[in-house]
């Protein structure tokens, strides 16, 4: 196996990268009623946006493994976005849109209102399966083959890192 490109995100970036995406919400004039950090990696930008726009965070575990732990949650979402309540999902990077569809279909599911559910990320690969409305910047994995390390996974072990890059080889060949 190739040795994945480990990118460590500067502190000062991912702050920069937060308040575009706060500033791309406000200039939509479009105001959630609560942010939704997806775990793992959407809690920490979800608790920054949360702080930097003064609105309520939630959240959800998404990645522990355990699908059915998250289903409550989703389905109390998809209620509130039936009563008329915005939700904007967090989550750190839409790479393969896997863990985004997945969250849009559960919330559709449980009987969700499409239009008050928006998705904001910090890094969008253009050629993901899921369309996101916020973004900081862009990527493109044709091209991009780079593991982007936030800076609460750079906590984790280097070995720990390759580990899990290596598990999803599509997103480095």
């Amino acid at each position: 196996m190739t040795q994945p490109d480990l990118c460590y995100i500067p502190y000062e970036d991912f702050v920069a990268d937060v308040q575009q995406v706060a500033s791309s919400i406000e200039a939509q004039g479009w105001a959630p009623d609560h942010i939704v950090g997806i775990g793992r990696g959407g809690l920490v930008p979800a608790a920054y946006l949360s702080h930097r726009t003064g609105i309520s965070l939630l959240s959800v575990d998404y990645s522990s493994g355990v699908p059915s732990f998250a289903e409550e949650l989703m389905a109390k979402l998809a209620g509130a976005t039936a009563e008329g309540r915005r939700i904007l999902i967090v989550d750190d990077i839409n790479d393969s849109g896997g863990t985004i569809e997945a969250l849009r279909k559960s919330l559709l599911d449980h009987g969700a209102t499409g239009e008050n559910v928006r998705v904001g990320v910090l890094i969008d690969n253009v050629r993901s399966a899921a369309k996101v409305d916020y973004r900081s910047r862009t990527i493109d994995r044709l091209h991009d083959k780079r593991w982007f390390v936030f800076p609460w996974e750079a906590m984790a072990e280097p070995s720990t890192l390759v580990e899990e890059a290596a598990a999803v080889p599509e997103r480095l060949a």
